[in-house]
């Protein structure tokens, strides 16, 4: 095989980056026998077609993990970010998903979370310095 390098790369290319994420997803899907896997992509976009929010989340394993929650900052506080969960979580439930989690940061959207049902379930402090990182659940 010859000499094996570490290499670290800032700027990595999106093909790498998506070598090691779907060899790790293999690998989970080959240990649980478990293959049913589909992404949630559900966008906000303005009548130009710009995008102006939106969710990304994975479903597997009976769970849905939201990966991204974002709203542009003109839009919030008018039920977006409810509306997107709201969807998102009824995707998750019709592919059998029976609970969901995310994770936010202290500065960021726990009390939002909160309000939809999610409740922390792991906290770590001092990430970033100052602040918390929380992870929340929510049964489906």
């Amino acid at each position: 095989m010859g000499e094996i390098r570490l290499s670290s790369e800032v700027d990595a290319r999106a093909e790498d980056i998506a070598t090691i994420e779907n060899a790790i997803d293999e690998f989970n899907m080959s240990y649980t026998g478990d293959r049913d896997y589909r992404p949630v992509r559900i966008f906000l976009r303005d009548e130009a077609n710009v995008l102006c929010g939106g969710i990304t989340a994975d479903l597997w394993g009976g769970w849905m993990h939201i990966t991204y929650l974002w709203i542009d900052a003109a839009l919030r506080g008018q039920d977006f970010g409810t509306r997107l969960i709201e969807a998102a979580e009824a995707e998750a439930r019709a592919f059998g998903c029976h609970h969901a989690h995310v994770e936010t940061f202290s500065f960021q959207a726990r009390p939002f979370y909160e309000r939809l049902g999610y409740e922390v379930i792991a906290t770590l402090d001092n990430y970033p310095v100052g602040e918390q990182h929380f992870i929340l659940k929510k049964a489906l």
